[in-house]
C-alpha cells in the first residue's frame, strides 16, 4: 500500500526475488477517518498468485479492508497481509470480513487513541520513512 509500504518492499523482494509489485494508493481521511484510494495498479496476473499486500500498520483496519476489497474485485483471491504493527481493532475487522485473508505481523497493540492511531504504534509510518509532515 502506498506509500508507507514502500519501505517494506525492498525487503520482500529480497526474500521472493521473483515476486511482482503492485501497488495501492490508499490514504486515511483525518477528519472521517475513512480510507481514500486514488491509485490502483497491480500485475497482469495476480489472480494466478498469491499475493502479499504489504503496510507498515493496521490501526482501524479500514485502509486494509478497503485495498482487500480491491484485490477481490480484481478477482484475485489468494491474499496474505502483512504489516510491523498491528492494533486489535483493526485486526478484528480484517478477520471479520475476510475469513480468508492471513494477518502477518510483528508487533500487536490493543489500542487506539482518539483519532485512531495505534497507541503506542510508529507514528505514522510514511512520514517517518520519507521525513514529511
Amino acid at each position: 500500500i502506498l506509500r508507507a509500504g514502500l519501505g517494506m518492499a525492498s525487503g520482500i523482494l529480497k526474500l521472493v526475488p521473483n515476486a511482482k509489485v503492485g501497488h495501492i494508493g490508499i490514504y486515511r481521511d483525518t477528519e472521517t477517518k475513512q480510507p481514500i484510494e486514488y491509485y490502483s495498479k497491480i500485475p497482469f496476473d495476480s489472480t494466478e498468485r498469491d499475493l502479499i499486500v504489504v503496510d507498515p500498520m493496521i490501526a482501524t483496519g479500514g485502509s486494509a479492508s478497503s485495498a482487500i476489497k480491491l484485490l477481490k474485485k480484481n478477482n484475485c483471491n489468494k491474499i496474505k497481509y502483512m504489516c510491523l504493527v498491528a492494533a486489535k481493532a483493526g485486526v478484528d475487522r480484517i478477520l471479520s470480513e475476510f475469513d480468508d485473508v492471513d494477518i502477518y505481523t510483528a508487533a500487536y497493540d490493543e489500542t487506539l487513541n482518539e483519532n485512531g492511531y495505534i497507541i503506542p504504534g510508529l507514528g505514522d509510518a510514511g512520514d517517518r520513512l520519507f521525513g514529511t509532515k
